[in-house]
């Protein structure tokens, strides 16, 4: 039988520092209710590189590892605790500091000692970690140079669609908190998920649609 030929890491630039890789997940199956191209986001702020939620690219991805090589990341941010990936490599790699939840799930510990965040966090360059009231320890990002959310999975774009992912108390917590975001001056959103990259716009749509729930 003739196979497809393996994906290739696709880079996209989303604003004046910051871009995003996107490749398929190693630990991928079918029915797992999200699509199997991941996307890993790097942003540089006020003189700090920060990735966040990285999963690494094979070695062979040379123009990811010489953007990385260009600036170094001085920080790692893990958005939810199921989204660990690589942060382990890219410490070792690049002394860089390390940020996420308090707990993660017991078969996936990353061995760095991460600094705790938690909605409202303040990270280096900047950033600050935001609540998106669904209950899954997730901390979405906002970036104010480049005027972006980065989300985990609190969105999803399944077949280029944005949407909120479905969880418990979606019309009293999860809407009422994603609503607050509206607040900030965001012109993009970013998600691991489906079509990465989307407007404001769709994120204004997003929320008048029904729940993604896989």
């Amino acid at each position: 039988m003739k196979q497809d030929p393996p994906f290739q890491v696709e880079i996209k630039d989303v604003a004046a520092g910051l871009w995003i890789w996107r490749l398929e997940h190693p630990a991928w199956k079918p029915g797992q209710g999200w699509e199997p191209l991941v996307a890993s986001t790097c942003v540089e702020s006020r003189g700090e590189t920060l990735l966040l939620d990285p999963l690494a690219p094979p070695a062979d991805a040379t123009e990811v590892w010489e953007r990385l090589e260009a600036h170094p990341p001085t920080a790692v941010v893990i958005l939810k605790p199921d989204h660990v990936r690589h942060v382990d490599l890219f410490v070792r790699g690049y002394g860089a500091r390390a940020f996420g939840p308090r707990l993660f799930f017991r078969n996936d510990i990353p061995d760095t000692e991460l600094e705790w965040i938690e909605p409202g966090s303040q990270l280096p360059g900047g950033i600050v970690a935001l609540y998106d009231g669904r209950g899954r320890n997730e901390t979405p990002l906002w970036l104010p140079e480049q005027r972006t959310l980065v989300f985990a999975d609190a969105l999803t774009a399944p077949r280029g669609e944005l949407r909120v992912w479905a969880s418990p108390c979606h019309e009293e917590r999860a809407l009422p908190a994603l609503r607050v975001l509206l607040e900030l001056p965001f012109e993009h959103v970013i998600v691991s998920h489906g079509e990465p990259v989307h407007t404001r716009a769709a994120f204004e749509r997003a929320l008048k649609l029904p729940t993604w729930s896989g």
